[in-house]
């Protein structure tokens, strides 16, 4: 089915190549032909080809009768990681900050409605919720999301909350506009937010923001609690001050590297 508004160079064959790899979601490891076909909103064949092709590059295996995604496919997401260079500066320090607080750290961008996990060094802990590199989560509920929403305009929120999530996830957390504005008013006040249980039961977490060297907001980054094992004081009095000074190291770490010159073969 072609698109709408796409332009002389738009290819279509790739773009339905993506929508069949993004119709995999939580639940659902494993569909049958049918399943993709219409989820994607193409015809069986066309449908077809494309997972056989995904098969035959890696990024895809049959399995039950269906297809599954294999963790070729998590290359896609860390080469625009590994392209930013984010990952090698962040490192050491998140590596630091979870030595300190025996929590685990992570870093995130907005995609849409929803943050996306680009960095992360975990601990070993039961949580609600697992989360990896390319995991999303609706941002409004996550200390990640609020601090990211924070640095945007009022009109820019607006448009991206409208977005649908596509992490599958159901929020506890569901604020109207005046408590959407009330809490995002609150973050930029502070430079950092907190969450307590709004997305999941268990899980609590203090996130700051990461910035160039222009001051404009590129990602957050947080540490993330079990609510049974860690207060809110606890997190906020202890945790806190730790990572604003993670994040600052990071911030001023990236905005170095921004700096050095490129350097071109010739």
């Amino acid at each position: 089915m072609a698109r709408a508004e796409t332009g002389p160079d738009f290819i279509e064959a790739l773009a339905r190549g993506l929508d069949v790899i993004r119709v995999f979601q939580p639940g659902r490891p494993v569909m049958s032909l049918t399943e993709v076909a219409a989820a994607a909103g193409l015809a069986r064949p066309t449908a077809r080809r494309i997972l056989l092709t995904l098969q035959e590059l890696g990024y895809a295996r049959a399995e039950q009768g269906g297809f599954a995604l294999t963790p070729h496919v998590l290359q896609l997401g860390m080469s625009y990681v590994h392209s930013m260079g984010l990952w090698e500066i962040a490192r050491p320090h998140l590596e630091r900050l979870v030595s300190q607080t025996n929590e685990s750290s992570s870093i995130a961008q907005l995609d849409g409605s929803d943050i996306v996990y680009v960095a992360r060094v975990a601990v070993p802990k039961i949580v609600t919720l697992r989360v990896q590199i390319g995991t999303r989560f609706p941002a409004l509920q996550t200390s990640l999301g609020k601090v990211l929403l924070a640095a945007l305009s009022p009109a820019e929120v607006a448009a991206i909350l409208a977005e649908p999530s596509r992490s599958g996830i159901t929020p506890y957390w569901r604020p109207s506009a005046e408590e959407t504005d009330e809490m995002l008013r609150s973050v930029r006040a502070k430079g950092w937010a907190l969450t307590d249980e709004q997305l999941a039961p268990g899980i609590r977490s203090v996130a700051a923001p990461l910035r160039d060297g222009l001051g404009q907001v590129i990602a957050s980054v947080n540490v993330n609690v079990h609510a049974a094992e860690t207060s809110v004081r606890k997190l906020t009095d202890e945790y806190l001050p730790l990572l604003l000074t993670t994040a600052g190291a990071i911030s001023a770490d990236w905005a170095l590297y921004e700096s050095i010159p490129e350097v071109t073969a010739s």
